[in-house]
């Protein structure tokens, strides 16, 4: 009797990092309401009762303190989502970095004067997956896959343009997955405002609830509800503006690497190549040097 397999979910450093960074997230923005926030609140609450018994002229500017207005449930659950994208977008920055940081690599050490032809492509294949084995920083990162794919279409094409086309397509490929990895970052920045709104319901519906104590003259219910209905609202809204920023900031610095990516290609790859005519000595696979 065969076993049935086991469905195992793929669990990478990326997932792992994500799902860390949720809690991370969440767990230190309780923290902080727990000892900052709410307690302020409460003090904020109980000097403007002070305040209203005593018929004073501040009566009503506490209201306005940061502690009240993001003191309840969905402005927290804003700041949360917030922290956890900005946790996100700083795996983004350090992966960007790492890419950055392979253009200052010369991948292809050719001699003055020295072409690549298809020949003697595949021996410099070998030199950079050399390379990228054994460095470990160099793995899995972009420009020297653009750069073994090219070397491998030129040795199989005898074709420039085949490499440029090659290279082109890499860049778009790896543009589509950068913007795709972008797809849970733009997702909470459409979360937050969304949770504001409930919060906005909520508060909305909890202040008709109240109606009637405020026909009988305690409005004291409805303009609580009423606050966490506008409050909830406005931190969303700025929430998502500042988030938006750096979103926009982060796509800026995608679209830049890849086009410093292809810039790179087409200096110190494509325009090393050649094809030699007749007679130049256009077979073999040692990356023996051939000067134009």
């Amino acid at each position: 009797m065969r076993k049935q397999k086991k469905f195992r979910f793929p669990l990478n450093f990326r997932t792992l990092y994500r799902v860390v960074a949720l809690v991370a997230a969440f767990a230190t923005v309780e923290y902080f309401y727990a000892q900052y926030i709410r307690p302020k609140a409460e003090y904020a609450a109980a000097q403007e009762r002070v305040l209203k018994e005593s018929d004073s002229e501040r009566a009503g500017q506490t209201q306005r303190a940061i502690p009240v207005i993001l003191k309840d449930t969905e402005q927290q659950i804003c700041m949360s989502l917030l922290v956890w994208a900005f946790l996100l977008i700083l795996e983004k920055v350090a992966l960007l970095s790492g890419e950055r940081r392979c253009l200052q690599t010369s991948f292809l050490d050719l001699a003055k004067g020295e072409r690549i032809i298809p020949g003697n492509a595949l021996g410099f294949y070998r030199e950079i997956r050399e390379s990228v084995e054994g460095t470990g920083s160099l793995r899995g990162k972009l420009l020297p896959q653009f750069l073994m794919n090219g070397l491998h279409r030129f040795h199989s094409t005898h074709s420039i343009s085949a490499v440029s086309e090659s290279i082109q397509q890499d860049s778009d490929i790896a543009s589509e997955q950068m913007d795709t990895d972008l797809s849970l970052i733009r997702y909470i920045g459409w979360a937050i405002p969304s949770i504001g709104f409930i919060g906005t319901v909520r508060g909305i519906g909890e202040a008709l609830s109240q109606a009637e104590q405020a026909i009988e003259g305690d409005i004291s219910g409805v303009t609580s509800s009423l606050g966490l209905a506008f409050n909830s609202t406005l931190v969303a809204l700025l929430f998502s503006i500042v988030l938006t920023f750096f979103v926009f900031m982060l796509q800026s610095s995608q679209d830049n690497l890849i086009l410093n990516l292809g810039r790179y290609c087409q200096e110190k790859l494509i325009s090393a190549m050649k094809i030699p005519v007749i007679g130049e000595g256009s077979t073999g696979s040692s990356p023996a040097p051939v000067t134009s």
